[in-house]
């Protein structure tokens, strides 16, 4: 298959993972479901470009792994944190607007949008899993160490998270210990590293310079629109938000500043 028509066939397989999501979220009357195919479905097309372009190379097969393993635990990790609760305050809020017709909309507005986000978030990938795109290099060794870092503050900002609420002590309180303490959302700054890691292993594969958006966009989201300020609109309800969001950076993680 070609490189330009393996891009196409991309995005069709992401919109019919997600249908297939959309479908089991009907049963299961739960949207939130979609979130938790975000990251198996990167490694779902880190696997397929390569298979459908014929591209054996050792950049393609490690870039596989690493999305995998970068994936796979993001969807346990939402699974773990969604097991037993209520279908997402969000998505509940645009049901009880339009119960009706919902079913339908949220195929348009949130599974058929997730799958073309993902898409294009996901070009890198296409671009590492091209024929002919060279050896591993000093570029990928460097790639590679900004994904280890990446990974390393979103799967330890998560699981420090996660042992806090379990502690009935902390609850309604704010998380300002361990990485939380350099930056409010260690988790997401790992997320941005991870993408940004993606793109220079394809600089390194010569990539056209169109694929970068899919990086850029992730941290758009990331850092303005469905993560950071997304979550930010809630938590300044919290006692303590003043001070924490005063002495600890938004996003980049930065030694916290002295109250005076």
């Amino acid at each position: 298959m070609s490189p330009a028509l393996a891009l196409v066939g991309g995005l069709g397989l992401a919109a019919v993972v997600f249908t297939l999501v959309w479908l089991a979220s009907l049963r299961a009357r739960d949207v939130s479901l979609v979130d938790r195919f975000w990251g198996p479905g990167f490694a779902l097309l880190a696997l397929a470009w390569p298979l459908a372009m014929h591209a054996a190379n050792p950049r393609a097969g490690l870039v596989a792994v690493l999305v995998a393993v970068w994936g796979m635990r993001l969807g346990w990790h939402i699974q773990r944190r969604n097991r037993g609760h209520a279908e997402d305050a969000r998505y509940a809020a645009m049901r009880a607007r339009s119960p009706g017709t919902f079913a339908w909309s949220s195929l348009a507005t949130v599974f058929m949008l997730q799958a073309v986000l993902q898409w294009i978030v996901a070009w890198p990938l296409w671009a590492i899993a091209r024929p002919g795109a060279g050896t591993l290099g000093a570029v990928d060794a460097i790639a590679l160490l900004v994904w280890v870092v990446g990974f390393a503050f979103e799967a330890v900002g998560d699981a420090q998270l996660a042992a806090w609420k379990r502690d009935a002590a902390n609850r309604g309180r704010i998380m300002d210990r361990g990485l939380w303490a350099w930056t409010r959302h260690p988790n997401y700054f790992g997320d941005a590293c991870v993408w940004w890691a993606f793109a220079l292993f394809a600089a390194a594969a010569h990539a056209p310079w169109w694929v970068y958006a899919g990086p850029a966009l992730m941290t758009l989201l990331l850092a303005r629109v469905s993560g950071v300020g997304l979550l930010e609109s809630t938590m300044r309800q919290r006692p303590g938000w003043d001070a924490y969001a005063r002495r600890t950076s938004a996003f980049v993680p930065w030694p916290p500043r002295r109250e005076r």
